[in-house]
């Protein structure tokens, strides 16, 4: 197999998407636009992925990081001036570059791989990546000759009649002889109405060389779609929600309503688990077998065990074990750990802190900055004191301690294990284990008050 490297054009600003955010970096399916180009091409063999940054550059270079190398494209002047400027990296080299398009998040490895198969055996100089297309209007169409190699590509303006009922359109991705791309890209011209170099007129001059250029069609159009203002990028949405749905559901994830299901392209769901309706599933996120999420659920970034339920509640970037029930209206926000068999009830929220197996706290109360161990009932209204208006303070509640309704434990401050704190109880002092605390006013009744 030759050489095979990548260029990424992520440099246009995307005035159309009006917005203050640079265009490649605009989230489908949860994830920046050229994020997904890169995850894609980053699964075949190459030797080589540069990206054409250009407005915003350090921002997508923060986001793709070491993935890939850089070349800077000062002035925007057309796609065929953006490949120049990786001039720099490949101009020298043998084998075969793939171009694409940073804004076209739903091609996949496979379809890239299948158009750089289909340019070896062609034995091609120049192969185009086509899609048919039932409205074809205002895309480029692609002529072939009667051997099927490419005769010219042709933009919807100045297509004849003839050529306006071809369906067969240029997606703009492309797969080139390294070397004769970059001698080609040499001739482009800018003499047009725009005054810019378009990658296009490279086929025009290898047609010129008595160059054999190809095309191959992918069955799938809306995999091409190019997203270049907020219209598309909702189209393209909705494609990638279809296709990450549909994928979890051939794999053994019940689904019960996808139209109303959002799920991260990189989160993984266990067999036999169901997602209801309202849930959105997000980053990182991996989710084990036989567990329920939802309905109108928010889970980013977590690692959720088996058999666990999550309703109506939101999780982010935390631990959640085993045979866990979270919810209804329950928070777990970041740094969070909980273990097996946890029960965490409506209204209660849990802030960077560990829950021990089999702990309790079922409803209306704030764990923050806390390590509770294991068999821990935490009582309605039970609220770890863990700030000071400057610093925040670690509250330690050890295994099996029970804490009464409407308790404040006023951090830092350990709960021995097996100790009670009784109902009503402000705690500002280490509580032994197996000791009864009680931190309250003694009551007093004035008889004949009221009258």
């Amino acid at each position: 197999m030759d050489n095979r490297y990548a260029v990424i054009l992520a440099a246009g600003q995307g005035t159309r998407m009006k917005s203050k955010l640079y265009k490649v970096l605009h989230p489908v399916g949860g994830k920046p636009m050229v994020q997904h180009v890169v995850d894609e091409v980053s699964k075949l063999e190459l030797s080589k992925i540069v990206a054409i940054v250009g407005h915003g550059a350090e921002k997508v270079q923060d986001q793709l990081g070491e993935s890939v190398q850089y070349a800077v494209q000062g002035e925007q002047l057309g796609t065929a001036h953006a490949v120049m400027q990786a001039a720099a990296h490949l101009e020298d080299q043998e084998g075969t570059t793939i171009v694409i398009c940073g804004d076209t998040p739903l091609i996949t490895a496979e379809t890239m791989a299948s158009l750089l198969s289909h340019h070896s055996e062609m034995k091609a100089k120049g192969t185009i990546l086509t899609a048919k297309a039932e409205d074809p209007a205002g895309y480029g169409r692609v002529v072939r000759n009667a051997e099927g190699h490419v005769e010219k590509i042709v933009e919807h303006k100045d297509s004849n009649a003839e050529e306006l009922l071809i369906k067969e359109i240029n997606t703009g991705t492309y797969c080139f002889d390294n070397r004769a791309l970059f001698d080609a890209l040499k001739k482009v011209s800018n003499d047009n109405s725009q005054g810019e170099f378009y990658l296009p007129d490279v086929i025009e001059i290898l047609k010129t060389n008595n160059e054999i250029v190809s095309a191959f069609q992918t069955a799938s159009f809306e995999e091409t779609l190019g997203v270049n203002d907020r219209v598309a990028l909702a189209q393209a949405e909705q494609y990638m929600k279809k296709r990450v749905n549909a994928f979890h559901m051939k794999n053994g994830v019940s689904i019960i309503d996808p139209e109303n299901t959002y799920i991260s392209s990189d989160a993984e769901i266990g067999r036999d688990t169901v997602i209801y309706p309202g849930t959105i599933i997000s980053g990182n996120t991996v989710i084990g077998e036989d567990s329920i999420i939802g309905p109108h659920t928010e889970v980013k970034d977590c690692t959720v065990g088996d058999r666990t339920t999550i309703r109506q509640s939101v999780a982010h970037d935390s631990e959640i074990g085993h045979d866990v029930n979270i919810g209804p209206f329950a928070h777990i926000r970041p740094a969070s750990s909980i273990s097996d068999e946890v029960k965490i009830g409506n209204f209660v929220e849990i802030k960077k802190s560990s829950m021990g197996k089999a702990s309790k706290a079922s409803h209306l109360s704030y764990i923050g900055d806390a390590e509770v161990g294991a068999d821990v009932n935490l009582g309605c209204g039970s609220i770890t004191v863990n700030y000071d208006g400057k610093n925040k303070f670690l509250t330690k509640i050890e295994d099996g301690a029970f804490i009464g309704c409407n308790s404040n434990l006023i951090a830092p401050v350990t709960v021995g294990q097996g100790a009670y704190v009784a109902a009503g109880s402000t705690i500002t002092d280490d509580v032994p284990g197996k000791a009864l605390s009680i931190a309250r006013a003694r009551q007093v009744n004035k008889d004949g008050y009221v009258k």
